[in-house]
């Protein structure tokens, strides 16, 4: 049967979309921990909490995220992508079930931390295993799709939340948690479906299997000969020596990662990992109802609306954002979407230290816009290029790993901005935004000096530049990846 005739998209696709959706339960979090924390109802619960303590519950997710993505990769290679990707939902489900019946803030806490751990399997081994199963063609499209997850995610957080705030009892902030737990396990359920990486079937020597699942995943079989070849070329350059050890038991080295021919991509991941957590996306999100009460908005429900507003503005300019991912060259989209978020921060600091900042004034409304501005900048450019970079810059022999260990620096970082940022703002209401705006313009300048182009270029002529080759042409495709893909609808030019 000719699926293509009625336009079917290939099972690469639905697979990568299926993987995807355990994005959602990370965005969710990020979109309901701010609100519920500052809910009176969980307040009488668990009573008032300071600046510190309030960093704390919101960012206790974080540390045990990251301690077990730094382990995740090597799972990941061990087990497979998708036990990897199942066991972190499993978990995750059984933390969230915890904060949602929490009867005490320690109960609470420790729900949070299991949520972590699970979301630290996951989440960085949904991002490898859609970068795997991809054409290199189209890679930015399809490795953008957990990013719209997490946007849809969140901004279903921010929603669910500003309509259970009117609940009068616990179940207020408990709903939310218990939305995220059946979530988690619908998504194990899914997880059950997908077929295993056939790159990391290759890895382990399991070359028949990893045949029979390209035919699944329906990869045409000149993207699919690419992609194989691409693989080995990889195992071969990064992990060669010395020749008697196994490559097996190599990929399940831990400093891989740091070797002489990966070091430079691994850096690279780590630090635009940690650069998109210090330009503030998540001081925002986590914290988005007390910023636009600062900024002069009367009420805890007008500042709920505006934080719902705020998540719904960054999903519907996340869609252009995936969608036109591989139009767009990987560097302009990182020195634009940085730019843009330096300008808002540094502005906004300006502002509220220069007193312009109160209720009803123009600058206070300035702020408001300068946040949103702000969030539509970074959804539209750092928010899919980065998590799409991290991966696809890596050799197959160390992709889990150190896209694992970039996502856990992520989280590390993310970690110190959730903890500190209550305490910049009640100390000084403008210096955290000029943090967040130098540390985007720190990101510019190291990105526009060494970040290679990687827009529709397979992995020999990526690894070419951080071995010290010839830079190509950037933005320019190879000629065996200018081809059509079925059921995508076009061919990605330059």
């Amino acid at each position: 049967m000719n699926f293509g005739a009625i336009n079917t998209p290939p099972k690469y696709v639905i697979a990568s979309i299926l993987a995807s959706f355990g994005a959602i339960v990370f965005g969710y979090d990020t979109g309901i921990i701010g609100p519920v924390t500052v809910m009176t109802q969980f307040a009488d619960s668990f009573g008032d909490f300071s600046e510190t303590a309030h960093g704390a519950i919101v960012s206790a997710i974080l540390i045990p995220a990251a301690l077990t993505a730094l382990f995740g990769g090597h799972l990941a290679d061990s087990l497979g992508r998708v036990k990897a990707i199942a066991l972190g939902a499993a978990i995750f489900g059984v933390g969230a079930a915890l904060e949602a019946g929490a009867a005490h803030i320690a109960m609470f806490v420790v729900g949070r931390g299991l949520a972590g751990v699970g979301e630290g399997f996951f989440l960085s081994t949904i991002s490898v295993y859609v970068t795997e199963i991809s054409p290199p063609r189209i890679r930015g499209l399809i490795g953008g799709i957990p990013q719209f997850f997490i946007s849809f995610g969140l901004c279903a957080g921010y929603f669910v939340c500003y309509g259970s705030a009117n609940i009068l009892s616990s179940l207020s902030w408990r709903l939310p948690f218990a939305i995220q737990s059946l979530v988690a396990f619908i998504f194990l359920v899914i997880t059950f479906s997908l077929p295993e990486s056939p790159r990391w079937l290759t890895s382990m020597g399991r070359k028949q299997d990893a045949a029979a699942n390209w035919e699944k995943l329906e990869v045409l079989a000149e993207d699919r000969e690419a992609i194989v070849e691409d693989t080995e070329l990889t195992l071969h350059h990064t992990i060669s020596r010395p020749a008697s050890v196994v490559v097996k038991s190599k990929i399940n080295t831990l400093f891989a990662v740091f070797s002489p021919t990966a070091w430079r991509r691994t850096t690279l991941g780590i630090f635009l990992n940690a650069a998109q957590q210090l330009s503030g996306i998540d001081g925002v999100l986590y914290y988005a109802p007390t910023l636009f009460l600062n900024a002069g908005l009367s009420s805890s429900s007008a500042s709920f609306l505006a934080s719902g507003v705020s998540a719904l503005l960054i999903f519907v300019t996340t869609i252009p954002a995936f969608l036109l991912a591989d139009h767009w060259n990987r560097r302009t989209n990182i020195l634009t979407g940085g730019s843009i978020q330096a300008m808002c921060m540094i502005i906004i600091g300006a502002l509220y230290a220069s007193g312009q900042v109160s209720p009803g004034s123009a600058g206070a409304w300035t702020v408001i816009v300068l946040i949103y501005v702000f969030t539509i900048g970074f959804s539209g450019t750092w928010a899919v290029v980065i998590r799409v970079v991290t991966s696809e810059v890596q050799p197959a022999a160390t992709r889990a790993a150190a896209t694992s260990l970039a996502q856990a620096t992520n989280w590390f970082v993310n970690f110190i901005v959730a903890l500190t940022t209550p305490l910049f703002l009640a100390r000084s209401a403008g210096g955290v935004y000029f943090m967040f705006g130098f540390s985007s313009v720190i990101a510019v300048v190291v990105c526009m000096l060494w970040m290679p182009e990687t827009r529709g270029r397979n992995l020999e002529d990526i690894e070419g530049n951080f071995n010290g080759k010839k830079r190509g042409t950037e933005g320019q495709l190879p000629i065996n990846e200018k081809r059509q893909g079925r059921g995508m609808g076009e061919t990605v030019g330059t």
